[in-house]
């Protein structure tokens, strides 16, 4: 019977000392593991002097590990002793299981420590619906109290790191986030992102050899006063970000250049079998094709264009009466950023560098024959249903078919987003060797 008990025991409890399981039995859908203290004298955490005089002896029920899908319970029998060191704070005090319990614990050790790797591999919500299917159900806030316990790990002294800027609250509330650039791994957050707050950071880290940050003055000023000794560098992201912002700019600089391209046309069509209605050609002998305005690049116009102008002048308007951004801002109420767009702006036709004027389709030449047929209808008349399939096919089968124009020219973000595809494609070709 020794050696049965002391088997159960090492399967039960390996590697926990001073335990004795006296009985082991199911409780409807869970299991029950009676255990007890058999160290004859223990040390009292006060004074840390051995104690042998009981005082008295109750249950502790901690929650453990399951077993085969059950939920287990150890009924633990403690003691409370009497502590006779007359220096000692403490009059009473109750043993503990080194490995197994803890004060005011209600889970054993390695429950915690299974709850805390598994708050940090998923979090709240999906570790606790994991912790349900593994037998130990305990709701999501249990597991990020759990990951809260956990000890920080340890300090490293980092070689290089990566200082940027974070959003508390966007707009208003911003923060400086330092990195280590080897390991990828947050080293601290400050409350704000001026030198002020990084150079007593860096100041306490002399063995940092490189900085990567971004184009703000303020880190760079923090790294020149704070860490001398170490190399400024411009992270990868930036470094793109920045190539395909200027190449954006120098596209739509000379974007007018794109429609000199010459292209290949494609390969024509088969005409159809219905013919083209003679009111649809006219007198120039262009066809039902119609010709398109060119906008005129150095002056741009329609209603983007118009609405720029105005809001550009008004913007500079008021800060020439020596009012605010945040002030025009609350007084037009716009967005703090758009009266920053404008205001940095010299002239209104920055404001429409950059946007992609209407493109031609080839419904375009329909437009006037599908009008009639889509709820254009004269004052006074009553509503209709919209038409029918069979109206459909059978405006499709009259009309005619429009002629292909020659291929568009790229236009000014296929043309600047060649660098970032080009990076893209780059990265992958370099992970796929790897």
């Amino acid at each position: 019977m020794d050696d049965l008990a002391y088997a159960v025991q090492e399967l039960l409890f390996p590697g926990v000392s001073g335990l004795a399981v006296t009985a082991v039995y199911g409780m409807g859908p869970g299991v029950r593991v009676e255990a007890r203290c058999t160290p004859p004298a223990v040390a009292c955490p006060g004074c840390e002097q051995e104690a042998t005089r009981v005082h008295s002896s109750y249950l502790r029920l901690p929650v453990d590990l399951s077993a085969a899908g059950r939920a287990v319970t150890v009924a633990l029998r403690v003691r409370r002793f009497f502590c006779d060191s007359a220096r000692c704070p403490r009059r009473t005090f109750v043993e503990q299981v080194p490995g197994l319990t803890r004060r005011h614990g209600q889970v054993t050790e390695r429950l915690r420590n299974t709850l805390g790797v598994l708050g940090l591999a998923l979090a709240g919500r999906a570790g606790a619906r994991m912790a349900g299917h593994l037998g130990v159900p305990f709701s999501r806030s249990t597991l990020l109290r759990r990951v809260m316990d956990l000890p920080d790990p340890a300090a490293t002294a980092p070689r290089a790191v990566g200082v940027d800027d974070f959003a508390l609250r966007r707009g208003h509330v911003y923060g400086t986030v330092v990195i280590d650039a080897d390991t990828h791994q947050v080293l601290d957050l400050l409350p704000e992102r001026d030198a002020g707050t990084l150079i007593p950071w860096l100041e306490g880290h002399p063995e940092i050899e490189v900085i990567c940050r971004d184009r703000s003055g303020a880190y760079a000023d923090a790294a020149a006063t704070a860490a001398p000794q170490a190399q400024q560098v411009a992270d990868r992201f930036h470094l793109w970000q920045n190539l395909a912002t200027a190449a954006e700019k120098v596209v739509a600089a000379h974007r007018g250049h794109l429609k000199t391209l010459t292209l290949e046309a494609p390969a024509p069509e088969p005409a159809w079998e219905t013919p083209i209605p003679e009111d649809s050609v006219d007198h120039n002998g262009s066809g039902h094709e119609e010709e398109l305005v060119e906008v005129q690049e150095d002056e741009p116009t329609g209603e983007f264009a118009d609405r720029a102008r105005a809001h550009h002048a008004l913007v500079h308007e008021l800060l020439a009466q020596d009012m605010s951004l945040r002030g025009i801002a609350q007084y037009l109420g716009w967005g703090r950023h758009t009266i920053q767009r404008y205001a940095r702006a010299a002239r209104w036709q920055d404001m429409v560098k950059g946007r992609i004027p209407p493109r031609r389709t080839k419904l375009d030449p329909f437009k006037p024959y599908l009008e009639p047929l889509d709820g254009g209808r004269r004052p006074g008349d009553h509503p209709r249903p919209p038409p029918r399939d069979h109206r459909t096919r059978l405006a499709r089968a009259l009309l005619p078919r429009p002629r292909l124009d020659p291929p568009r020219p790229p236009g000014l973000r296929e043309s600047a987003s060649d660098t970032r595809r080009h990076h893209y494609t780059s990265s992958r070709r370099r992970s796929a060797r790897r």
